[in-house]
């Protein structure tokens, strides 16, 4: 068995067990591209992939989980431009719809189920003072949190 075939294998043992998985996808070092992390599983049941970037894999590994299971498990739908207050301790997160991206691009889940039908909801978080990408004086540079869109 290759290793590809091993991935989607654990992959699909991670979907059957809790509805979804999250794939990280780390940049080459000395790039200027950014970490972005997703779901693979939510197409299943109808509702859009949750994608992150911008953060280490592990605490984008939690913030997807815990989403993902509001989705999944209550059957919590999230729509553009919605406000979270309740994911990042102390700044609220804005969700963005919009279509794959080079830069957020869910291979996995193309793979699995194909770019025609797999949807997408990106987790947007802001910098220290609160602000989001799309406001004046946000302190981090562009290729670290790409975005689908914009609420």
């Amino acid at each position: 068995m290759s290793s590809l075939d091993e991935f989607f294998d654990n992959q699909q043992q991670h979907i059957d067990r809790f509805g979804w998985a999250v794939t990280a996808v780390l940049p080459f070092t000395g790039e200027t591209d950014t970490h972005i992390a997703y779901t693979v599983g939510l197409t299943e049941h109808d509702v859009p992939e949750l994608v992150i970037a911008g953060l280490e894999p592990h605490i984008a590994h939690a913030l997807l989980n815990d989403l993902a299971r509001r989705v999944h498990d209550h059957a919590h739908r999230l729509t553009h431009g919605q406000q979270i207050d309740d994911l990042l301790l102390g700044y609220p997160a804005v969700i963005v719809e919009g279509p794959a991206t080079e830069a957020l691009h869910p291979g996995a889940a193309h793979a699995r189920y194909g770019a025609d039908r797999v949807r997408l909801q990106q987790i947007v978080w802001p910098d220290r003072q609160g602000r989001f990408p799309w406001d004046d004086g946000y302190e981090y540079p562009g290729y670290v949190q790409p975005l689908l869109g914009r609420p």
